[in-house]
């Protein structure tokens, strides 16, 4: 017991730091990955002297981050003067606090042999592991909500207003695939999914559509686009968030960025085998050197699959709210819901192949797309309104 929780103490000091700076620099990768997308250069000139000390190296523009973070920490903290005081500031501290207890249950390098024990190399080695991240990564609504409603502003209302439709409405399917794996893996415990996995397939090579539908759901619940619709720059100005400024503005995408990298992670943990490597067979419990190579493998997935997050945003336009939520309501949640009776009957009748769930995934995929083509949409929506005076939409004569 005193050994598994020194380590568990050493991994959250140790991720706790990782996460912490991989967070500044995300914002700088997310940054060239817009410029490379639109043929720019993007930030390559700040380096680590910020004018004061005599050297001019530029070290690839990677002084940026701390730039950014010296100039936010110093920046004037504004409060207006009509907001519910209490309640905008505790918005940002929520947002943050539910982002960074989600990681604690994510195993990052397996089992560690340590004298004559085996420890589990994972803040909270809980046995509810997986239901815990889905619990505490749908507390950060509040976050959003709190500082939407304490704003005293119609945009930032209106943004908390749709981020709680919208991580409501993808909580449902993203706890559908949840439950699918937890069937799968007959446990709800982290590891237990993950050595699964490597002792026999990945569950995304099972349930591909289902890969799909929960990375979807991801995106969703970070607020990433195509879904950020809770803060639409071009409608809301800011969103919940439009009237905070310094430090509090800087946590709000802090937390951003850390539900980023726990997303990134709990899909890695569900769908790509977590520590696994592909087509090598390696050893379940081992030394220091095992588990570091472990933990740069799961890194490495959770950090492939945040630069796919960065490539969506800067490569897909921005749903309507109506097409988020038939998104949801009209296409994941049924989907979902088939594949938890079809993975229910499968596990039932003893036929836990892989391939018979692929070739589930593949008949609900059509299916599902031969019947979107029949069921009615509600009418024509998004319709041209007239305007007086105009040459190219004029009003309509009765």
């Amino acid at each position: 017991m005193s050994t598994q929780f020194f380590a568990s103490v050493v991994t959250v000091i140790v991720a706790l730091h990782v996460i912490l700076i991989s967070c500044l620099y995300l914002i700088m990768l997310e940054r060239k990955t817009s410029a490379w997308l639109q043929d720019r250069i993007g930030p390559n000139r700040t380096g680590f002297s910020f004018g004061i000390l005599p050297f001019k190296f530029h070290f690839w523009g990677l002084g940026q981050p701390l730039a950014d973070g010296i100039k936010l920490l110093f920046k004037e903290d504004y409060t207006p003067p009509a907001v519910e005081r209490p309640l905008f500031l505790l918005a940002p501290v929520a947002i943050v606090i539910t982002a960074m207890l989600g990681w604690a249950v994510i195993p990052w390098g397996g089992y560690l042999q340590w004298a004559d024990q085996v420890v589990l190399i994972a803040a909270a080695p809980i046995p509810i592991g997986i239901v815990f991240i889905l619990a505490i990564g749908s507390l950060a609504v509040y976050g959003v909500v709190l500082g939407g409603y304490a704003s005293n502003n119609k945009y930032s209302f209106l943004g908390s207003m749709r981020a709680t439709a919208q991580m409501i409405s993808y909580e449902i399917p993203m706890g559908l695939c949840v439950l699918i794996i937890i069937l799968m893996g007959s446990t709800s415990r982290a590891d237990l999914i993950v050595a699964d996995q490597a002792n026999h397939v990945w569950y995304g090579f099972y349930h591909p559509l289902l890969a799909i539908i929960f990375f979807t759901c991801v995106l969703a619940e970070c607020n990433r686009a195509p879904f950020d619709l809770a803060e639409a720059e071009q409608e809301l100005v800011g969103g919940y968030h439009t009237e905070y400024s310094s430090m509090k503005w800087a946590l709000f995408f802090m937390g951003e960025y850390m539900h980023m990298i726990t997303g990134a992670a709990f899909f890695t943990l569900l769908f790509l085998g977590g520590w696994d490597l592909p087509f090598i067979t390696e050893p379940a419990v081992g030394g220091l050197a095992l588990v570091l190579l472990k933990s740069f493998v799961f890194a490495s997935k959770a950090f492939l699959l945040i630069f796919v997050m960065m490539w969506i945003r800067w490569t897909l336009p921005r749903q309507r709210f109506d097409q988020l939520m038939r998104l949801a309501w009209r296409g994941l949640i049924p989907i979902a819901l088939v594949m938890l009776l079809i993975t229910s009957l499968f596990v039932y009748l003893g036929l836990a192949r892989w391939y018979y769930f692929l070739a589930a995934n593949v008949v609900v995929f059509v299916t599902a797309s031969v019947i979107s083509q029949i069921i009615p949409t509600g009418g024509k929506v998004n319709r041209r309104v007239g305007l007086a005076g105009s040459r190219f939409s004029p009003p309509r004569v009765a």
